[in-house]
């Protein structure tokens, strides 16, 4: 009799656990939702076409920047090296979000695997983690050549600018691999709609159904760690990059000096603009609704810019692409000429 009645006691307790676990298995999340723009998903197609244009200028422009300074000889030293890196790493980082927002705009196909949105998650992180602290390495560059500027080809030889563009890609890879695989841990269940047009770590945290309080939190100090660390390099750096060119001599030396740093400073402001805006604060679920509008800019207005920015401003990078328009128009008129 007491086995019977604690065999009756077992059924009644594992009963509902198993039918708990049996619902869990059901409603756990395999794929997730992009809602993108839903007030204007019914322009999809001109959007689309919009959207691709602005994605191929931006890449062809971050192309013709690469090609460029690797092929010209004139722009082989250490600033136009970083420059080169830092407009493929950009290419890399929009390719990781605009082709699935042409897939929304053109198909509709909102939908995406977990594994797929982790990796588009862990991408979007690393990639833009090293541009940031490449953008770091970029400013000391820019203080060592005009405020050392004695020493500037020794202290930054070929040696020393591969080993810190190398140190990007490791420091931004360490940091961001912990953040995703403990976001891979979290659970969830039920409600599968992301509102964003992709898989931000934000809005993908304010999807899970577990404690995400842990997250948050390595989050917002890497956000710290990250972007407000790799600021203060630059401010520091341009601090002194402004009181060395204020005290030189000559108004054209002043102007010269000036004119080297302009088109980083630019590219400065538009990329912290909107990116501390987005992550740099505790809870990663705040303001998730105006986080895309502000990651629209991030991901597809400010890369559109850049290449035109370090272009159009920058003498020898219009210089050196003027060469290479009239020698492949040399090339194409010997070919034709044979």
């Amino acid at each position: 009799q007491n086995l019977y009645s604690s065999m009756v006691i077992f059924c009644l307790i594992i009963g509902p656990v198993e039918q708990m676990l049996t619902i869990d298995n059901l409603t756990t999340v395999q794929e997730f939702i992009l809602e993108g723009f839903p007030a204007v998903q019914h322009l999809g197609k001109p959007l689309f076409m919009v959207h691709l244009l602005l994605y191929l200028v931006s890449i062809t422009g971050s192309i013709v920047i690469v090609t460029i300074t690797w092929t010209d000889h004139c722009l082989q030293t250490p600033m136009y090296f970083f420059l080169s890196n830092y407009s493929f790493l950009e290419s890399c980082f929009i390719t990781t979000v605009i082709p699935k927002l042409l897939a929304i705009f053109l198909s509709g196909r909102q939908t995406i695997s977990f594994a797929a949105c982790l990796t588009q998650t862990f991408f979007f992180l690393f990639l833009g983690s090293t541009c940031f602290f490449l953008l770091a390495v970029m400013s000391l560059d820019r203080y060592v050549a005009i405020c050392n500027p004695l020493h500037y080809h020794s202290i930054m030889n070929i040696k020393i600018c591969f080993f810190l563009v190398l140190s990007c890609y490791v420091l931004g890879f360490m940091l961001i691999i912990s953040l995703v695989l403990m976001v891979s841990q979290l659970s969830f269940c039920g409600f599968n709609v992301i509102n964003h047009f992709f898989c931000d770590l934000g809005p993908l945290v304010h999807l899970s159904c577990s404690d995400t309080s842990s997250v948050e939190s390595l989050s917002f100090l890497l956000s710290i760690v990250i972007i407000l660390s790799s600021l203060i390099v630059t401010v520091i750096s341009y601090f002194n990059i402004i009181n060395t060119i204020v005290n030189l001599p000559l108004a054209k030396e002043r102007w010269r000096a000036f004119s080297t740093c302009s088109s980083h400073l630019i590219v400065l402001f538009l990329t912290y603009g909107s990116v501390v805006f987005i992550y740099v604060k505790p809870k990663q679920t705040d303001r998730v609704d105006v986080n895309k509008e502000a990651a629209l800019v991030n991901t597809v207005i400010t890369p559109l810019l850049n290449p035109f920015i370090y272009t159009l401003r920058n003498k020898q990078v219009k210089k050196a692409l003027r060469d290479t328009l009239y020698r492949m128009r040399y090339m194409k008129s010997s070919w034709n000429f044979r």
